[in-house]
Parts: C-alpha cells; structure tokens; sequence
C-alpha cells in the first residue's frame, strides 16, 4: 500500500486562491516601494553557517536549519567524535551550510560584499521565504515570508518618516485600518536611567513591553522578581501608564527625563519625526507609545510597530533604526532604518475582513466553449486575437458535452463565456454570456474585446 503524502510540520501549500490573494499582497507592497525609490534584491536560500550563527543568540542558533554537506559527509568524521554524541560539534564537521533565518543578517553580508558597487544611501527592499526550526503553532511557521524595507548608510531622521509614509500607503491601498506606535530606544534607555536602574535596562523594557498581555500588576510583579527596587518600580509608574496626546505625552516625558542626556535625545528625535508627519499630512493614527520596546539589544533609535485596529492579532509590521548593522562582519559605521511587512499576518487580516478585490480572484476573463470541431478551430483563432488584445482567456481543450465546459467555467468563477456554435461561426461571431447576470449577446470578436477589457 502506498504511503500517503504528506508535508513537513510548519509549511503549506498554498492553492490557486490563496496564492491569488498571496500575490495581491505581495504586489501592492512592491508597488508601493518602488513608489519611494527602493530598489529589489534577493539572497541565495542557504547561507554559510559561517555567516548565521552567533547572530541571533544563543536561543536563534538552535533554531537555525542546517544543511548536510554534499557527498558522503561523514566520511571524515572521527569516530571519537561520533561516538561523543556531541551534536553542535558534529555539525560543524558535517555542515558548512544553512538556510536563511532572516533577511537581515544576509542583507548585511550583502551590503558588505557589494560596498564598491553600491549607491549610499541604499535603498533596498526584500521579499522572500525564510525558515526557523521552531516548534509549530497557530499563525507561528518554520517556512514564511519577510517583506523587508531598509535605508542603510544615512542618519537621517527622513527616512523613519518615509517608511511610515510607506505603512500609510500599503495599508490605505489594502483598506486596513491601521495605527501606528512609535518610541525610540534612547528614551527607554533614560527611563532606565532617572529611575537608578541604567544596568536593568533589558529586564525593565522587557516586562513593560508585555503591558498589553499580561496588565500592569503582573508587569510590577516581574520587575519585582528581576531585582527592581519598590522605590524605582514606583518612579516608573506615570511613565507607564502616560496618557494624552503625543504632544503632551512627549512634555512629560521631556521633563522625566530632563537629568538624562540620551534620553531628551530620543525625545527630540520623536518630536522632529512627528513634526514631519503632521506637515505631511500623514492620514493613519501614530501613536506615541512608552510601553513599546521590541528587539532592544538591535534597535538604537526610533522603534516601530503597526497594529490592525479590526481584527484581534499581533503586529503586523515593525522595525526601527539600527547603528551598526553591518559591524559584524568587519564593516562599521553603516547606520540604517528599516521595517518588515508580515505577510502572514497581513493575509489572516484580509481574510478576516473579507477585503480582496472580486477581480483579484479571477485569473482567466473568458472561456470559449464550443459545438464541434469546425467551431473548435473558429475559437483557437478568436483566443490569438483576445490574448493579444491582453485578455486573458481559455477554450476548453476539446468539443465534448456542453454541461461539461460550461460546468469547467462555472469551476473556476470565470465571468464570462464566449459561446460558437454553428450559427456564430456562420455569422463570424461569438455568443457571449455573463455568468454572474446571465445575459448573452451575439457580438463581434472586436465588440467582445471592447467589451471585455
């Protein structure tokens, strides 16, 4: 009995329709990038593990797939070092190679081996598949999209508005009603600071950034159990739970932070860039957020998250500025800003909301379904002339049974069917229905395309 197929946990297939809506996402984020100047590149699928490990911590290099080197790989394993059952020891003998965890770190190796060649400031943008070794759950896969944006070699506060120029744009475009929430790292780093707790800079943001999830008596708790002192844990309070406008949001926080140098520098960094916003005219709700903190040991300056404001999930893009991406490998000094659009996430969005176009779905316009063989040949030539016309059309392959192509049509949610029987060909015409309404008319091959189109 042969065994049933299956594929590996944590990846799918994706059907006509999904990858439909898939590339309506995909497409409107590509158009908008390249609206703003930025340029496509791509990364080979595997990267030298050289070039992944130690990059993504201790927890991130377990998560890394890892791919056997070609040929007999063990042959030149000892046996000494089989037998000790030490796996990251034997990998590194049997490994040289691994897929790619994200498209940062390949982007930085990208930047450095091509710096002679580049433009700066580098605009770039980047969409596609990475992989994690992570245990399979709802909305969490080991194989999923990135759809990263990313300026690199320029300080300029400009380009954080840019990008959220491009967050108001995607999301308008795909009718998600967004908001989007902005801090900066220097600020919690001073928070950290005027409250006598610089060195618990990590425990701190890390427990506050849960606010949301866990409620304020839960944060207090664990920044109890991280060694915090009452005292500070009760500085941190109004910082926390800062309500108003951003306005009044940043005057208080100027005047919390006025003893902390780099903190007033995080603060006039959020003012400029909310300046900019407002002279711009920037439609979608950004929200000053203290709470907010992400990946702190990698961003340095403005941080950003986007929620759906409709639909109960995580964020759905996010990012922020980066000092040193490509100090890693020997490159220092090379400033850059960017966010990543999750594509996943982006598609439970839509779905939940229903907000794809009718047409997006729809990937032939007409179908010519026949009589006979005569027929048959009539409407391989009108498929020349409305393909070359750019619409894109079908004929089923073979004159069989009536009910069986209109049925095919119907299948597949085509619009129309452009029926030959021996009166259209006769007449030099076509009967075209609508499959929606129902209606049909004996119409021309030229009153057909115009109509079509």
């Amino acid at each position: 009995m042969a065994t049933k197929p299956s594929i590996p946990k944590g990846t799918r297939d994706f059907a006509p329709i999904e990858m439909a809506r898939r590339n309506y996402i995909f497409n409107t984020i590509k158009e908008v990038f390249r609206l703003y100047g930025f340029q496509q590149i791509e990364t080979p699928a595997m990267e030298n593990l050289s070039t992944l490990m130690g990059k993504y911590g201790e927890e991130g290099d377990k998560l890394l797939f890892k791919i056997l080197n070609s040929g007999d790989f063990i042959s030149g394993v000892e046996q000494a070092d089989l037998e000790s059952r030490n796996s990251l020891k034997l990998t590194n003998k049997i490994s040289e190679k691994g897929l790619r965890y994200d498209l940062t770190v390949p982007f930085a190796r990208f930047v450095v081996m091509n710096r002679d060649k580049l433009n700066f400031p580098f605009k770039r943008f980047q969409i596609q598949p990475v992989w994690r070794a992570d245990k399979p759950q709802k909305g969490r896969y080991r194989e999923f999209y990135q759809c990263d944006v990313d300026v690199v070699g320029s300080n300029s506060l400009m380009n954080e508005v840019e990008l959220m120029q491009i967050v108001d744009e995607v999301y308008r475009r795909l009718n998600v009603n967004v908001c989007i929430k902005i801090n900066n790292r220097k600020i919690l780093t001073g928070m950290a600071e005027v409250i006598g707790q610089a060195d618990k800079i990590v425990d701190i943001t890390v427990a506050i950034d849960k606010l949301d999830k866990i409620g304020l008596e839960n944060v207090n708790a664990e920044l109890a159990s991280k060694g915090i002192s009452e005292e500070s844990i009760a500085k941190l309070q109004p910082i926390i739970l800062l309500q108003g406008t951003n306005e009044q949001k940043l005057q208080t926080i100027r005047e919390v932070l006025s003893s902390s140098e780099v903190g007033l520098k995080g603060v006039e960094e959020i003012a400029t860039i909310l300046d900019y916003v407002k002279a711009l005219g920037i439609e979608t709700e950004v929200e000053l957020d203290l709470t907010l903190a992400r990946g702190l040991n990698y961003y340095t300056g403005a941080i950003f998250e986007v929620k759906a404001k409709d639909v109960q999930i995580g964020s759905i893009t996010g990012g922020g500025r980066y000092d040193n991406l490509t100090g890693v490998f020997g490159m220092d000094g090379v400033s850059g800003v960017g966010i990543s659009f999750g594509a996943d996430r982006i598609y439970d969005v839509l779905n939940q909301l229903e907000l794809y176009p009718a047409e997006m779905l729809q990937s032939t316009k007409v179908v010519f379904v026949t009589f006979g063989e005569s027929e048959f040949k009539y409407a391989l030539k009108c498929l020349q002339s409305v393909r070359a016309a750019g619409v894109a059309a079908e004929v089923y392959p073979e004159p069989v049974k009536m009910k069986k192509q209109m049925g095919y049509a119907d299948g597949k949610g085509v619009p129309y069917v452009a029926i030959v029987g021996e009166t259209e060909l006769n007449e030099n015409k076509v009967m075209l229905k609508n499959m929606v309404s129902g209606e049909q008319n004996l119409v021309s091959l030229e009153e057909m395309i115009s109509q079509l189109k």
